[in-house]
């Protein structure tokens, strides 16, 4: 239970130092930009952190929470059950792990097949719930998961067929990893790129995908200059990663 959970307090000092610098971040881009922070959805990416650093955060306000392997994120929401967080799936997902993680998390980044849409659905169906979804798009590089663009309009299709009588899938939007460059403008055009691809699928489908799941911490400030509206950061906050055991 999350009331016998230690929190060092120098740690949870640092962590809510880190946050707040990353608020104060997130609102100069989108002063630049001209957009209101309130559109900006901060995620920590908590992955191999302890359930301790997560609840240092929580009491610092964040409630938003990214985890990318499920056994590992169940076990912290078993842990931190009862506090006040929204849970993110933003790794690659496995078919055979979907029903882990329907009706689990408030929102799943990183569907990329309609084997995995279809089978996140049933058991989304079979739960009576209606599990909110982005798709993954590959921004071009082969090693990175997520729909080719020629694809993607016959997956988001798809995804869209898979809500009857208010359970199975909600299509929210799109998610990219962009490549990776050395300085975070030259990931603009990537996030730009996604954008399109996006107001493309809405006019194309006729219907509302309000947002952008992109930007980490080496560019989160050039995702929101381009209209994200998910940023997903996790080294800026907690610090370097710890690996995985």
């Amino acid at each position: 239970m999350a009331a016998q959970i230690k929190i060092n307090p120098a740690r949870a000092q640092k962590l809510a130092a880190n946050l707040a610098k990353v608020k104060a971040r997130v609102a100069a881009a989108c002063q630049r930009s001209g957009r209101d922070p309130e559109s900006v959805r901060l995620v920590a990416v908590s992955k191999f952190h302890p359930a301790s650093d997560i609840l240092a955060l929580v009491e610092a306000g964040q409630r938003d929470f990214g985890e990318s392997y499920v056994q590992e994120a169940l076990a912290k929401q078993d842990e931190l059950v009862g506090q006040d967080i929204l849970w993110h799936f933003v790794g690659g997902l496995q078919t055979k792990k979907a029903r882990q993680v329907a009706g689990r998390f408030v929102l799943v980044h990183s569907v990329d097949s309609e084997k995995l849409a279809m089978e996140l659905a049933r058991r989304a169906q079979a739960q009576g719930v209606l599990q909110s979804v982005l798709i993954e798009v590959n921004m071009g590089e082969e090693q990175k998961a997520g729909v080719d663009e020629a694809e993607l309009p016959a997956l988001a299709e798809t995804v869209l067929s898979l809500r009857k009588d208010g359970v199975g899938l909600d299509l929210q939007g799109l998610m990219c990893l962009p490549p990776v460059f050395d300085s975070p403008e030259e990931a603009g055009p990537a996030f730009e790129y996604l954008r399109e691809l996006r107001d493309g699928l809405q006019a194309r489908l006729g219907v509302p995908l309000p947002h952008l799941s992109m930007g980490m911490t080496g560019d989160f400030e050039a995702a929101i200059e381009e209209g994200a509206t998910i940023i997903r950061v996790g080294t800026s906050i907690f610090g370097a990663r710890p690996p995985k055991s």
